[in-house]
């Protein structure tokens, strides 16, 4: 950190007053707009929807609910998620999970789940079609073959850790609220050090972009939803054609939502971190990769929709901690004037409103595992640039692998 310090400093010194002032003046420009846009998203917080908590269920949600879990290799991940399932009561008719081939063992530790729980099935899904991406089609099988008795349809993936009265609750939520899909968002499980510093600034983007989880979203193009607990009437599903509207998007779980959205359904993204929890990735580099590739969301988006996030997250998210370096080297130097110190203050605020807001996701991670590295969660707006960075390479172009499987660009 020395070195680039002393960097920032050397830079400075060989600014001239109106060079800075004209730097300063480029950041007020494009930060102001921006800042103005991520408070109106920010001020809905204090009336989004409390979490989700665990229920018991009710005799008329007797068989209710299909689970599907597509799989892929993941027997080293795979058991607390179906240690989690079996937990769930007596509105879970069945739990379909749909492997694509795995040569991991996936198959057998899915098999001794059902000699303990006849509600689980497995299947396996048919060859990939070259017009659709791995994980919607595994969805699409498992909706194909799940019984048309079943009201609700729960997606969910092989990482997540529900919790018992999970699925329960969450129905009881859709019925109150009259939601026809809805999604939650996890309670995270971090490990290593690179992951507490990272994970946290890429969750950031999405906060930037959609605002706090449990608000109204404005359009059916500002809404969010995580794959990870997909809740969809069955009804509705059928109407939506299954999972073939999000057929060849790495963000199926976004593009379906916003499907249903525009179509007219009513859809829900509340906080679910007292219900389920998610070991997504093992260390930075594999978040880095894996989670790094959907995050830009372009799949769901217009590319004006892309370019107005990304502008947005460049001027209120990458920049400040940089630009308030430059600024606060220039302001020691001597260089005063009116644009540079409307800028160093600017850029202070969304610095200040980045580490407020550690406060408003801490409850989304998980400490009860003691790790060490967790303190490292506190400097993780250190991280925002490379976070910023990361959307930008990702909505540059198309991923070309994605969980084990080749795509065509």
């Amino acid at each position: 950190m020395s070195w680039v310090i002393a960097l920032v400093s050397h830079s400075t010194a060989l600014l001239s007053l109106p060079i800075a002032g004209f730097f300063a003046s480029a950041l007020l420009l494009i930060q102001i707009p921006a800042t103005f846009l991520l408070l109106s998203r920010l001020s809905k917080g204090p009336g989004r929807r409390p979490p989700i908590v665990p229920q018991a269920a009710t005799p008329d949600q007797l068989g209710a609910v299909s689970v599907v879990v597509p799989t892929l290799n993941e027997r080293d991940r795979l058991t607390p998620c179906l240690v989690g399932l079996s937990q769930q009561s007596y509105e879970v008719r069945e739990i379909i999970v749909v492997d694509s081939r795995s040569t991991d063992g996936t198959p057998e530790l899915v098999k001794d789940a059902q000699e303990k729980d006849p509600r689980f099935r497995l299947i396996n899904d048919d060859p990939l079609p070259t017009d659709w991406v791995g994980r919607p089609w595994a969805l699409h099988t498992g909706f194909l073959h799940s019984s048309p008795h079943s009201q609700w349809f729960l997606g969910m993936d092989a990482d997540t850790q529900p919790r018992a009265g999970l699925v329960a609750g969450l129905i009881q939520k859709a019925e109150a609220e009259k939601f026809d899909l809805v999604s939650l968002s996890p309670q995270f499980i971090l490990k290593y050090p690179g992951e507490w510093w990272l994970q946290p600034a890429l969750l950031i983007t999405l906060v930037y972009r959609f605002g706090p989880t449990g608000i109204n979203s404005d359009s059916a193009e500002r809404v969010m939803a995580n794959g990870q607990c997909f809740l969809c009437r069955r009804e509705v599903l059928a109407k939506l054609e299954g999972y073939t509207s999000a057929k060849g998007s790495f963000c199926d779980d976004v593009t379906l939502a916003r499907y249903a959205a525009a179509c007219g359904f009513k859809v829900g993204f509340l906080d679910g971190a007292k219900v389920v929890k998610v070991r997504m990735y093992e260390g930075a580099k594999e978040t880095w990769k894996e989670w790094g590739r959907s995050l830009d969301l372009k799949d769901a988006s217009s590319m004006s929709q892309v370019w107005s996030d990304l502008w947005l997250l460049l001027s209120v998210q990458g920049l400040p901690l940089p630009a308030s370096l430059i600024l606060f080297s220039c302001l020691g130097w001597g260089i005063t004037s009116p644009s540079v110190m409307a800028a160093a203050g600017l850029n202070l605020f969304l610095l200040l409103i980045r580490f407020a807001l550690l406060f408003a996701i801490a409850p989304s991670y998980d400490r009860s595992q003691g790790s060490a590295a967790s303190w490292l969660f506190w400097l993780s707006p250190l991280a925002d640039p490379l976070a910023v960075w990361r959307i930008f390479l990702s909505a540059s172009h198309r991923p070309t692998s994605w969980r084990g499987r080749s795509y065509s660009v």
